[in-house]
């Protein structure tokens, strides 16, 4: 068994390749690409399908991940990920797209349902629950004038990059609360409006 049972389990959703790098449904991606470059640290491939890079932050021994199956599928990895790692699933958080939220609005969720949203329920179905904490980030709710898969797996404009970096940052901030004071705390330092 590995020696990460007490250990922090940070999930980013997205879709592997080039092609989906910049897309919004890839924020999760993006939240943790910025905690590696801040910590200095590089992905490596896991056992399966996923990458994965260990780093001590805020005292504490932590798991950054991103599987590289395709979102609908992200359960496999991440249920290969807690079980193989022994993580708690009170120390484990997703940081998903959402599209119910206004670009840039910050979500965070003890546990619950998926809300529509692929990734999700994929992670519930193969973990058989939901008492996971996640972290949703809005990626805008224009899709309704377009179709929603066009939407999610669009770039974002010049302007809306603009208006995610910092938010990106946030969402750093807000993982490294989570791991250092807790979810219900983070819920309420970061919850706005």
């Amino acid at each position: 068994m590995p020696p990460f049972s007490n250990s922090y389990l940070i999930i980013g959703l997205g879709n592997p390749g080039r092609r989906y790098e910049r897309t919004r449904h890839n924020v999760g991606f993006m939240v943790l690409n910025r905690i590696a470059e801040k910590l200095n640290a590089v992905f490596r491939k896991g056992r399966s399908s996923y990458e994965i890079v260990d780093v001590h932050w805020n005292e504490s021994a932590v798991l950054l991940a991103k599987p590289t199956t395709y979102m609908n599928n992200s359960g496999i990895a991440v249920a290969e990920m807690v079980r193989y790692y022994n993580i708690s699933l009170s120390n484990t958080l997703v940081v998903v797209d959402e599209i119910e939220l206004p670009l840039g609005r910050l979500r965070l969720r003890k546990q619950g349902s998926s809300g529509g949203h692929n990734g999700l329920q994929s992670i519930i179905q193969q973990l058989g629950q939901q008492t996971f904490a996640r972290l949703r980030i809005g990626i805008g709710t224009e899709f309704a004038k377009r179709d929603m898969v066009d939407f999610v797996l669009s770039n974002f404009s010049r302007n809306e990059q603009e208006i995610l970096d910092p938010v990106l940052d946030t969402c750093v901030e807000a993982i490294g609360s989570f791991i250092h004071a807790g979810i219900d705390k983070t819920m309420n330092l970061f919850n706005k409006n």
